[in-house]
Formats: C-alpha cells, structure tokens, sequence
C-alpha cells in the first residue's frame, strides 16, 4: 500500500479523541461524537469499549492520557513523492491553486517538503490512446478562476450566474443551479452539469467566459436527477478478451452484464444524451467482435457514423 494505515479513519478519530484528552476536553459524549463522524457507523462499538476498558492503554477512568502532547502523523518519503506527482498533474491547479489559495501553515509545509522530492511518476511517463488533442487548457487563469467558483457554488449549494458561447459561437447569459463537474477521458474537457429554468443542461467549461455565485433563486421544470438516462445493449462473443475490453473501456458508465451462453454476453451500458457520439465511436472502435441490439435510436447512430465513413473511404 502506497500509504499507511494510520491515515485511515480509525487512526483519524483515535487521535482526535486522544488530542481532546490532552487538553482536558475530553467527554464520553464528546468520544461518541467523534467516532461517529471520523469513522464507520459501527465502529463506536468497538472503539470506544477498547478506550474505556483499558483494553487500549490510552485513557484512564476519568479519560485522562499519560500523552504529554498531540499525536503528529508525519507523511514517508514514499507519500511524498506521490503528492509530487498528483501535484504535476495539469489538472491539480483547478482544485488547488497554491499561489492564491490560503492555505494552513501545515498544508504549506507539507507542498514545500514534496516540492523537494523526486516524483513517482510524470505526465510524459502516460501514454493515453483515443484522445482528442484539442483538450481543455487548464493552465488559462481565467479556465481556473471559473472552475474554482462553480466548485464552490456546488459545495455550498448556490446558484450561479454565468456567461458563455454557444456551439454556434453565440454569447449567452444563464442564471443556474450547478450539480456537478464531469469531465471526459476522451475529450479532456470538463462540462457543467446544472439546472435552469428550463430543465436541465450542460456547458463545456471552456465556453463559459464569466460566472459568479448568486443568492437568487428560481424554480426549475425539472431537476438535473430527474434527467432521462438512456441506454444502449451490446452482444459480444468472448474472443481476443473482448468482454474484458469492454467492461475496462465503459467503467465510469453505469452497466448491467449478464451471460447467454458461452462465451456469449449482453452488456447495456447507460448513457447521458451528450455522451451518444463518443460512445457510438467507443463501439465502433471493437469492429466486428461485438453488435449493438437495442435501441432503434442508437443502432441508426452506429449505421449513420458507418455509412460516413464508407463514404469518406475509411476502413
């Protein structure tokens, strides 16, 4: 394992409990509370028994420590060397920009130790087939500046008033409720996922120009839960690791499999409308080893995409 067991919940809350007890603060109310939120619902079943029994020598009858001071969990060359390489990653700026976001004091030291490190791993050490090179440009301040609002208005669930181009290139206003942020391994872009009054919507972040977080309100026709999912039904005979493939290929899409015989299985893959041409490409990309059966709609997408390319001459 890349990182060590004590920064797992159970160490997390022991040591929170255990930091309280130094200062003299500690309840059994307080225990309780603790264990509830930093670790799983049952766990309080065993940890606090372990605490107070003496079972753990770490309190006494009136949850005092013999520790003079507060645990300190200081990360292994090893983490952070892996940090270094999360943090090279052109992404990372969008979740945390060091030179504007303030920052404790503990997190600046852990970056400035990694800054120093030999990184595990680099983005030239990857190569990614099936990718278009016309991806996002994460490093744009105002690409970040947009990113880090809309992140923010989804964790404190507010609504947004936002500016972008359309796929005509036309500049359009739009007051929102974001939900979330996707973004495709293929495309390597980012879109928002939000709510307006009309209904549900998404933006390619790259269109927006401008957005920031407002307090108005408005009711919408429908919520972005409520959007229809839609589906399409793969059959495949099991050649060449071709059920491998498949399930490997659509990971991040919710699916159901389910064998007919041998080595022959049905596969239906839920989609979002946006997603209908990258996947009918994604399909296509298996040749003969796997047909689409359902639905109508989806199979006149795989015929209409193989009829242009036998007229553009591809193979």
């Amino acid at each position: 394992m890349l990182f060590h067991e004590i920064y797992g919940c159970y160490y997390k809350a022991v040591a929170k409990v255990l930091a309280l007890a130094v200062d003299g603060k500690l309840t059994s109310n307080e225990m309780y509370r603790i264990i509830h939120e930093m670790a799983f619902a049952e766990s309080a079943m065993t940890i606090v028994p372990a605490l107070e029994s003496h079972q753990w020598p770490l309190l006494d009858d009136a949850l005092h420590t013999p520790l003079k001071q507060k645990l300190e969990m200081p990360l292994t060359t090893l983490e952070l060397r892996w940090l270094k390489s999360i943090r090279l990653d052109p992404r990372f700026c969008l979740f945390c920009d060091l030179t504007t976001e303030k920052s404790s004091a503990d997190l600046a030291d852990i970056w400035a130790m990694a800054d120093k490190m030999e990184p595990l791993f680099t983005p030239e050490d990857f190569t990614v087939f099936d990718q278009y090179k016309d991806g996002d440009d994460f490093s744009d301040p105002v690409y970040i500046q947009n990113f880090q609002i809309i992140l923010k208005a989804i964790r404190q669930e507010k609504n947004l008033r936002l500016r972008f181009h359309n796929r005509h290139g036309r500049l359009c206003k739009l007051m929102c409720t974001p939900h979330k942020l996707e973004y495709s391994e293929k495309d390597d872009k980012f879109r928002l996922i939000a709510t307006r009054r009309q209904g549900s919507c998404m933006i390619n972040m790259s269109r927006i120009t401008d957005c920031k977080i407002t307090d108005e309100v408005f009711s919408a026709e429908h919520s972005a839960d409520e959007k229809e999912k839609h589906y399409f039904v793969l059959r495949l005979t099991d050649q060449r690791n071709a059920l491998e493939r498949v399930m490997l290929h659509f990971a991040h899409f919710q699916k159901e499999a389910r064998r007919l015989s041998d080595n022959f299985y049905e596969v239906k893959v839920f989609y979002d409308a946006g997603d209908a041409t990258e996947l009918v490409i994604r399909v296509l990309s298996f040749g003969p080893l796997v047909r689409v059966t359902e639905p109508e709609d989806f199979v006149r997408l795989i015929k209409e995409r193989l009829m242009m390319q036998k007229e553009l001459g591809i193979r």
